[in-house]
């Protein structure tokens, strides 16, 4: 049993697990599967790709936001113990010219150079955390609907093929919407870049050949939870159910309906999801409705998952 740490910095939010893992020796046979035991699991909005899109730089705001949650993060980890720590980077930080900022201070703090991985190494850590209790013969389709960009693979037991377009609900949100509630054209100019990139997507991932569609991420999430009925926000009730099409839809079509009080004042919606929700919701719906699949399962385990499993 290895006690580990793994943190997720993304473009809206930076995210901790530290668990224990215990993997099966070679002696214990070819069925035999890593046991991931979750102890602590935490978020922090930081919107660390605030203005990339349209600047290319990190903001020293966000950086600064993003520090103090590394000092938070690096004091749970050494109450916890953890052995072994891995900090991955995704697509702001990818994106960025002065990324070197951004090393130079998680490696201040917590000790670890972050890993600016890319989409492809993004993709197979989502798959890998996503379908770990997934248990069925046909192919998946995971979907990580990031802040900055998506990731789509396809398989089973491993990756067969992936793809990192850049369509997140932050980048989509801050390239379009100007309104409150969002004008007809700015919510056509989102799906239109949607659209576009799935086109990118199905150009090397057979996206449509997939038997079950796993939707990962926030906008997923509080997805799912509005679609439960959720008065507040439960990640075990929230993990492996699964949403029909119609009812993606009609979420849908209710927060581009909506303005931002309205959207803040749903009782699971995330603080600093409010803005961002609509692009990264109406990205789910048009995955669904290009697909064809008919619901969503949704999981909590994800790229967190697998950077923990591949530091064990």
């Amino acid at each position: 049993m290895t006690r580990v740490a793994g943190i997720d910095c993304g473009t809206n939010s930076i995210r901790l697990l530290v668990a224990d893992v215990a993997v099966p020796d070679s002696a214990s046979g070819a069925g035999s599967t890593v046991e991931l035991i979750e102890l602590d699991r935490r978020m922090t909005i930081v919107r660390l790709g605030q203005g990339v899109d349209r600047t290319g730089r990190l903001a020293p705001e966000a950086l600064e936001r993003t520090f103090a949650a590394c000092r938070d993060y690096a004091a749970v980890i050494e109450e916890l113990g953890a052995e072994r720590l891995r900090f991955v980077a995704t697509s702001a930080s990818r994106d960025a010219e002065n990324r070197d900022e951004f090393v130079r201070g998680v490696l201040d703090i917590l000790g670890v150079e972050p890993e600016v991985i890319t989409g492809d190494q993004e993709a197979e850590f989502s798959f890998t955390g996503a379908t770990g209790e997934l248990h069925g013969t046909e192919k998946y389709l995971v979907v990580d609907i990031g802040g900055g960009s998506t990731e789509f693979v396809v398989g089973n037991k491993h990756v067969e093929a992936a793809r990192s377009v850049d369509i997140g609900c932050v980048r989509l949100t801050e390239r379009h919407v100007r309104s409150d509630p969002p004008a007809a054209e700015e919510i056509a100019a989102i799906r239109a870049d949607i659209r576009a990139a799935l086109d990118l997507a199905e150009e090397t991932v057979p996206i449509r050949e997939a038997g079950t569609l796993v939707g990962l991420a926030g906008s997923v999430t509080t997805v799912a939870a509005i679609a439960l009925g959720l008065q507040e926000y439960d990640s075990e009730k929230i993990h492996h159910s699964r949403v029909p099409y119609e009812k993606v839809a009609e979420i849908v079509d209710t927060l581009v309906a909506s303005t931002h009080a309205e959207r803040a004042a749903i009782p699971v919606m995330h603080p600093g999801r409010v803005d961002v929700i609509v692009s990264g919701a109406l990205v789910l719906r048009e995955i669904m409705e290009r697909t064809g699949a008919r619901e969503v399962v949704v999981s909590e385990h994800d790229i967190l998952d697998g950077i923990a499993l591949s530091v064990a």
